[in-house]
């Protein structure tokens, strides 16, 4: 069984422009201002090349320091979850959408200490939540997707849109780096299907061990991700009829998040598994769109790694974290506005009177 048919005509929530690269004569500038700083010509490494990244993200240099980093949550519920894919049963995504909107979760105090603000999406998480969180929402839950598809294709296009205008929302309010994370049990068992899907990769090279599963836990998922696999490498050419087939309105949203947050130009953090994999999505949506996001991280989900090299994204750091809701990328937002601060801030030879020979 393959996944929902494709209308004749593309729809336009998931038509994008033209995706234009970071401003290159910037990228010049702020290069041949790394070599003008007092510190031997690659003494700060990795930082150097962020800086210049987003003074060309940002099209000045030197780059201007961030004043609204914003991290925006897309959570759903899957139906996947109730096949025991999961260390956790599938109430806890609709109980962590209050702990995040209490403050009480990892993501508020990470964002808090990295000068972030935090936004919860409810795209399809079981049950009511708050107003405030589920103005997007699509659907009840998603499809298993073993057996059926995860939802239809207005409600993928639908997800979608709603991504974009969730990235509009941000961008127009004043965001000028945004992360992405994630909120779902069971969500990294679609994000390994489509990061296989993508990458012609085996399902046992995938699949990881989400929120600590033990041995039998991880059998069920990876008969999971193989018998849904099935259903999705038939439609793995058409991103939307792949997101429909194989994903869930969060992911869906997540890729139109990531494709228009590169449309306008705006630089993003990604974070885990699941976001990485809407990524993937998202590139195939709006080619280009990548050269708007760096890796905040790697986490220990093995998809997350072939998705990252068939990104060809370098993580900024790697802890070994598995959590999801946007933590990992978090934690590389302080070393993004060190680079920043760097670039900007750093007096050159000439200025402190320090020779350069």
């Amino acid at each position: 069984m393959t996944g929902p048919q494709a209308p004749d005509e593309p729809d336009v929530r998931a038509t994008f422009g033209a995706i234009d690269q970071p401003d290159r004569e910037v990228r010049r500038a702020a290069s041949e201002r790394q070599l003008t700083l007092t510190k031997p010509r690659g003494s700060l490494g990795r930082l150097e090349d962020l800086a210049v990244w987003i003074a060309a993200c940002q099209g000045q240099c030197p780059p201007k320091p961030f004043t609204r980093p914003r991290v925006v949550i897309f959570a759903g519920d899957h139906g996947i979850a109730n096949t025991g894919v999961s260390a956790y049963p599938p109430e806890v995504t609709a109980q962590m959408i209050h702990n995040f909107l209490a403050g009480g979760a990892a993501i508020n105090i990470l964002a808090d200490v990295a000068g972030a603000s935090v936004r919860v999406v409810d795209m399809s998480v079981r049950g009511e939540t708050p107003a405030s969180v589920s103005r997007f929402k699509v659907r009840e839950a998603s499809g298993r997707i073993d057996q059926e598809d995860a939802m239809s294709m207005e409600e993928t296009l639908t997800a979608i849109a709603a991504g974009r205008a969730i990235a509009d929302e941000e961008i127009d309010s004043g965001a000028d780096v945004l992360i992405a994370g994630d909120m779902g049990i069971g969500n990294t068992t679609p994000a390994t299907v489509l990061i296989a899907a993508v990458t012609s990769t085996e399902p046992v090279a995938v699949v990881g061990r989400g929120t600590g599963i033990d041995d039998n836990t991880w059998m069920r998922k990876a008969t999971a991700v193989r018998d849904a696999l099935r259903r999705a490498k038939p439609v793995v050419r058409n991103p939307v009829e792949l997101l429909a087939t194989a994903s869930g309105p969060d992911l869906a949203a997540m890729a139109g998040f990531l494709a228009q947050c590169a449309l306008r130009r705006t630089p993003v953090i990604l974070d885990g598994v699941v976001v990485t994999a809407a990524a993937l999505i998202a590139e195939n949506l709006a080619a280009g769109a990548s050269e708007w996001w760096v890796a905040g991280h790697r986490s220990t989900e093995p998809a997350h790694t072939v998705a990252l090299q068939y990104l060809r994204l370098d993580p900024i750091v790697d802890l070994g974290m598995r959590l999801g809701e946007g933590s990992g990328a978090t934690i590389a937002l302080p070393v993004l506005s060190a680079a920043v601060a760097t670039l900007a801030n750093m007096a050159t030879f000439s200025e402190a009177g320090v020779s350069d020979q």
